[in-house]
């Protein structure tokens, strides 16, 4: 079971994150662009999930996975921090979404983080 603690820690340990307050919840950006957020009283997180692939992720684990009402239109994912194996898989799913939000240069810079070939 992963914490809120645990999240928080893996964000800030990202190139170039910064956490800021917004809607009344912790918020985590790279290059004040948001990729992820820290809602319901922080049990959940919501990472960046291509809408393309995130149908596929809810159906395979409903149990880890879901799309909130007010995020459907947009390309994020809600993720049960009781639910995630360990932190290998906490930081995979962070990392990814940390990927989707920074800007190139950044990538580049930080070739250890890029996605598996």
């Amino acid at each position: 079971m992963s914490t809120s603690a645990e999240v928080r820690a893996v964000a800030l340990s990202l190139p170039e994150t910064t956490e800021k307050e917004a809607w009344s919840m912790p918020t985590f950006r790279v290059a004040g662009k948001m990729f992820l957020t820290l809602p319901d009283e922080e049990t959940s997180m919501a990472v960046r999930c291509p809408k393309e692939e995130r149908g596929e992720l809810v159906l395979a684990e409903p149990e880890k996975f879901w799309v909130a009402d007010h995020e459907a239109a947009f390309a994020w994912v809600r993720v049960r921090l009781a639910a995630l194996d360990d932190a290998d898989e906490l930081r995979a799913i962070v990392v990814d979404s940390w990927r989707q939000a920074a800007p190139p240069a950044l990538l580049r810079s930080h070739a250890d983080l890029a996605p598996p070939a």
